[in-house]
């Protein structure tokens, strides 16, 4: 594969974790509609579309509705997380995240945030690291939940990378998946177990090196 040139990476569970404000969301909307979810069944959500993860939540707690029914669950399962993000601040980013995030720059390289999360944008604002990427591709601004690679393949081309010379950083298993069919190589966080298709597995990225990134430009 090419030289690395660019890092690519999802923000929940990788720079910050919000799988809690995430969980206390949706299971405050799975209490209004009469069931409960736990924790465990929070963790099919990740690296998940707002729409898809309600589909998944509703089918959790067997209950159908209406397509416009869909949309006002989401926006209200929204506004209750947004509730919670707006109290996050620096101390919120994950241990070593944003010192990596330094070295990867200082070493020449180029990055860019690739979140399924529409609130990305407000996430990076409040711990104070939005101007840290001048690329920034959400929700707002992808059709295709991973494992789709349009959202990967989308980062690429804003930073004007070709794929191949790009690096992700995920934690979801849809992630790597995602990162993987974007022909990209991909760096999980999180469990080896876990995230065995990915092409390096770390606990965080605070437990990642300059070497060992560039030690993937051997992978094929």
């Amino acid at each position: 594969m090419s030289p690395i040139k660019a890092c690519i990476f999802d923000l929940d569970g990788v720079i910050v974790d919000t799988t809690h404000f995430h969980y206390l969301a949706w299971k405050r909307l799975s209490n209004e509609l009469g069931f409960d979810i736990t924790e465990e069944d929070n963790e099919q959500l990740k690296g998940v579309s707002r729409m898809e993860c309600l589909r998944i939540i509703l089918s959790i707690g067997g209950v159908s509705t209406s397509a416009d029914k869909l949309y006002d669950l989401a926006e209200m399962k929204n506004r209750w997380y947004v509730e919670h993000i707006n109290t996050m601040t620096e101390k919120d980013v994950i241990t070593g995240a944003a010192e990596f995030i330094e070295a990867v720059q200082n070493a020449g390289l180029k990055v860019a945030i690739a979140s399924a999360s529409k609130n990305a944008g407000i996430i990076l604002e409040k711990v104070k690291l939005r101007n840290k990427f001048p690329v920034l591709v959400d929700g707002n601004l992808v059709n295709k939940s991973k494992p789709n690679p349009e959202i990967f393949l989308r980062s690429a081309r804003e930073l004007g990378i070709d794929p191949d010379s790009c690096i992700v950083f995920e934690d979801a298993i849809s992630g790597i998946q995602a990162a993987n069919n974007a022909g990209m190589r991909s760096v999980g966080i999180g469990s080896e177990d876990a995230l065995k298709n990915a092409h390096f597995v770390v606990p965080s990225l605070g437990a990642m090196s300059l070497e060992d990134l560039f030690s993937l430009e051997n992978f094929a």
